[in-house]
């Protein structure tokens, strides 16, 4: 993955009525990537690697039993979706 890509798929999410039809449009698209839906609460801690008006966007890594969040692209296996909250 690399920064266009990153961009683009926060575009995509952004398109979306709601975090999981985002996250649908991000699976359909990028048939490779595992996309999981997260609680905005659950990463309040973590920055988004993008971040959009409506949806947060963190990359995901994986030593192919646990996950973690990475800010390297080309570590990236998955993307964790989050609904930003209303201001």
């Amino acid at each position: 993955m690399d920064a266009q890509a990153l961009q683009d798929m926060l575009a995509l999410a952004e398109q979306a009525g709601s975090v999981r039809e985002a996250a649908a449009a991000l699976r359909q698209r990028h048939a490779g990537l595992r996309v999981v839906v997260v609680d905005d609460f659950d990463m309040r801690d973590e920055t988004p690697a993008a971040e959009g008006l409506r949806h947060r966007l963190f990359l995901a890594a994986t030593d192919g039993h646990c996950w973690s969040l990475t800010t390297d692209l080309t570590q990236a296996a998955g993307v964790f979706i989050a609904a930003r909250p209303a201001p």
